[in-house]
């Protein structure tokens, strides 16, 4: 993972740099930094726009008591968007773009949940304290299942299962 960081943050101000170039060579120096103004606006506009509806979606998601998966990874989104948006370049604005906008952001919210839960499996294998080589006792995979010896004992508090006591019904 800080290897894929490290690669990022020297590959992407290269990629950026290209692209600029290839698109100045193209259009034009004023005609390419002024493309790039009107991007960084669009996409602060954008970015305000989207951000006060995901702030309002997880204000009321949170005042009617339910969990805000959904919301909340929309405000994520919008607020990685923004950062990409606002950051001079072609790249890094079609990024931006793709997790702010209404109609691309839902595919980027499943794309982040698969991401999350990868990670998640992994962390889960590879830290658990059963954790061998394989992420199993003895370091491979499991051979069947795992049985525990034990005895099923009675609570004293809980009714006689045969008794017919209030809202029983005979017979069933």
């Amino acid at each position: 993972m800080r290897f894929g960081l490290v690669l990022a943050f020297l590959a992407v101000p290269v990629v950026e740099i290209y692209v600029i170039i290839q698109v100045g060579q193209v259009i034009g120096a004023w005609p390419t930094v002024a493309l790039l103004l009107l991007e960084s606006l669009l996409g602060a506009w954008i970015v305000k726009r989207e951000g006060s509806r995901a702030w309002a979606a997880l204000r009321d998601s949170a005042g009617t008591g339910r969990l805000p998966g959904t919301e909340l990874a929309d405000a994520g989104l919008v607020l990685v968007g923004g950062t990409l948006l606002l950051t001079p370049g072609f790249v890094t604005d079609l990024a931006g773009f793709f997790f702010v906008l209404p109609p691309t952001r839902p595919l980027a919210r499943r794309l982040l949940g698969w991401f999350i839960a990868r990670r998640a499996a992994r962390a889960l294998v590879t830290r658990a304290p059963w954790a061998g080589s394989g992420g199993f006792p003895g370091g491979g995979a499991p051979s069947g299942p795992r049985v525990v010896q034990g005895e099923t004992v009675r609570d004293p508090r809980d009714p006689d299962p045969d008794d017919e006591g209030p809202g029983r019904v005979a017979g069933g």
